[in-house]
């Protein structure tokens, strides 16, 4: 994996949370730094989302953002909440003027080589690639990469504890995102001795990657 926006520098997984509590943000951050993971984004498809993310990001270490930014005023939200990166699922340059001007990393969704092209006319050159499974794997990010060599990719959607792997092996990765290692009812019980467990053995996945 090869570089990354300076607010998920060194990170090599991006939990993708959906939260419905956002009394259990805290416990979630925490049991995601003690399997070795130190970021996550919290994803606007529940109430709780910003709450959550707000509680998450006063957690020492630990670097929350925000996920399924569609609108503006939604990044202006979770800036507000303490947010320091945002993925959008798709590419919206108002989104990647804004989050710049917020001082907020923004990785925008791309799926077709004209979406690139319009995410590097704007100046971004890391990109979430989405929905990375559906649209072909790593097969499709080969096809990418050859007219557009200096980009680096985030994928999601269809990444999976036995994917993570592979996707985190290409060398134009720079992090891969998936849901797998914080199940949803996991969090809404607390089990964060089970989320500890998940991202220590998605995080040995990778390390074998990196031997």
């Amino acid at each position: 994996m090869s570089g990354a926006p300076a607010s998920l520098a060194g990170q090599r997984i991006v939990p993708v949370v959906v939260i419905d509590d956002d009394a259990q943000a805290v416990g979630l951050a925490e049991a995601l730094l003690a399997g070795g993971i130190g970021c996550a984004e919290f994803t606007l498809r529940t109430p709780a989302a910003l709450d959550a993310l707000a509680a998450a990001s006063a957690v020492p270490g630990f670097v929350a953002g925000v996920g399924t930014v569609i609108t503006p005023s939604q990044l202006r939200a979770a800036a507000d909440a303490g947010a320091r990166f945002a993925v959008a699922p798709g590419f919206d340059e108002e989104i990647v003027t804004l989050g710049a001007d917020r001082g907020l990393d923004v990785v925008p969704g791309v799926a077709t080589p004209t979406e690139v092209s319009r995410a590097l006319r704007a100046g971004v050159d890391h990109v979430k690639l989405y929905p990375a499974g559906a649209l072909g794997g790593t097969a499709y990010l080969d096809a990418l990469v050859g007219p557009f060599p200096g980009v680096r990719f985030l994928p999601s959607g269809g990444v999976s504890a036995a994917s993570a792997a592979t996707w985190a092996a290409h060398p134009a990765v720079f992090a891969i995102s998936g849901s797998w290692m914080v199940p949803r009812d996991a969090i809404a019980a607390g089990d964060f001795g089970r989320i500890a467990e998940l991202s220590r053995a998605a995080v040995a996945s990778l390390d074998v990657v990196a031997r």
